[in-house]
């Protein structure tokens, strides 16, 4: 620090002292105002490249969004829109799609666009678990297919996805001339909860819409909601919220519910709702109880329905129905399961098949040593700028693509949905 001289004092110094106390001042002063200079540089340098990083961890879709398009398959009958439908599209455009199965049917718009585009398509299969969906999409499936040419057959299942082999053998014995056993050219999974789903207030998705505690999107399943609420230990309940909803007040919340459900059980999503909103800190107001809501109806949800043990068994099955040269795209729309379908397309394109249980730990340094990223330029498919090359296999999307900023405010539901693509080699190894 500079030493303040009094003005009294100046006069019995020397001149040679006053400017070196000037020197030392002025260098002082100026030492102060470059390091504050600098750390407001390093600031705005730090803030910068964060908001860079949010962005590029976000890829979001280079492709064109078309409006009319997306308005073209919506179905009139539901308020539900086909998310990342261009891109979809775009997807399996390059590819001779012979045969395609849509694992996740829905309302049947991804199905419906796949098919117009391909008019070389042979073999279309369609399976959903959800009844009310597969009712909706077996109308628009018909309508669309009797203007077509008589050599495409459709297949429409009311099943899970996990089942692909077991549905793809039927049809083999039904007409071996489809070629299914040489594998389908194209899988598309969409794991998203549906509009219609989430809108229907009887189903038990909804956190804005009272009604009963289910959330099975088989109806034919045994485990509700509510019974996990009110049967499960606490510890269970506790882990499901952590583990399948990532909610970080999961142990606060856990002891509340089983401390509520010894007055009164649990019998509504209102009812819930209203435990959530009381034990949900004040100061977040309504989007800090809404949050916590949507993550304890995800846990609940992800726990009825086994997702995530189903989706890692899919994709497995999936990729070895595969024809060599073969697409499986699939659109995830949380942590979880994106977390899943990553690590799952790593291990196929390095590994071929599923994980042996007597594999060493130290095969997965192994598999990172055997794959090689590569930035692809001139082959028509730029939208997909880094892939991953694997023995078995290449990742087509180094990292997820994400919906455009055009789609996500077309239709908000979008905005958390991210694509992943793998393609098998096309000579078998």
């Amino acid at each position: 620090m500079a030493v303040v001289l009094r003005p009294f004092l100046s006069p019995f110094l020397s001149s040679s002292h006053k400017a070196l106390r000037w020197k030392a001042t002025t260098a002082t002063l100026f030492k102060h105002s470059k390091a504050s200079a600098s750390g407001v540089q390093k600031s705005k340098s730090k803030s910068k490249p964060k908001a860079l990083v949010m962005e590029k961890r976000r890829t979001r879709s280079g492709v064109e969004v078309d409006l009319g398009l997306l308005r073209r398959y919506k179905d009139n009958n539901t308020p539900h829109l086909p998310v990342l439908l261009c891109e979809v599209l775009r997807c399996f455009q390059p590819l001779s799609l012979r045969s395609f199965v849509d694992c996740t049917l829905g309302a049947g718009s991804h199905s419906c666009a796949v098919i117009e585009g391909h008019e070389e398509m042979e073999l279309y299969v369609g399976m959903d678990v959800d009844p009310v969906a597969h009712k909706l999409a077996l109308p628009r499936i018909h309508d669309l297919v009797s203007n077509r040419s008589p050599k495409l057959k459709t297949y429409t299942q009311l099943t899970n996805f996990k089942n692909i082999k077991r549905v793809l053998h039927a049809i083999e014995i039904k007409d071996d001339s489809l070629g299914v056993s040489t594998g389908v050219d194209g899988i598309f999974i969409d794991l998203g909860v549906s509009s219609m789903q989430v809108d229907c207030s009887e189903r038990g998705f909804s956190v804005l819409q009272d009604g009963p505690l289910d959330m099975r999107m088989d109806p034919q399943g045994s485990l509700k909601a509510e019974d996990i609420l009110n049967s499960w230990p606490e510890d269970e309940i506790g882990r499901i919220l952590r583990d399948f909803g990532e909610e970080s007040n999961w142990m606060y919340l856990q002891k509340q519910i089983v401390t509520a459900r010894a007055s009164r059980p649990f019998n509504s999503t209102g009812q819930l709702l209203k435990l959530i909103r009381k034990n949900t800190t004040l100061s977040q107001g309504r989007k800090g109880w809404m949050k916590t809501a949507t993550r304890v109806f995800q846990a609940l949800r992800i726990a009825v329905n086994q997702e995530l043990e189903t989706l890692e068994d899919s994709l497995y099955s999936c990729f070895d129905c595969l024809a060599p040269g073969g697409r499986l795209a699939v659109i995830s729309f949380h942590s979880l399961e994106d977390r899943i379908v990553k690590q799952t397309f790593l291990h196929l394109v390095n590994h071929g098949g599923r994980p042996n249980v007597n594999q060493h730990e130290d095969n997965d340094h192994h598999c990172k040593e055997d794959i090689s990223e590569v930035e692809v330029e001139g082959d028509g498919e730029t939208w997909f700028k880094d892939r991953v090359h694997g023995m078995y296999g290449t990742i087509m999307t180094k990292r997820p693509i994400t919906p455009s900023l055009e789609e996500e405010t077309f239709n908000p539901r979008c905005r958390s949905a991210k694509l992943r693509v793998l393609q098998k080699p096309s000579s078998p190894r």
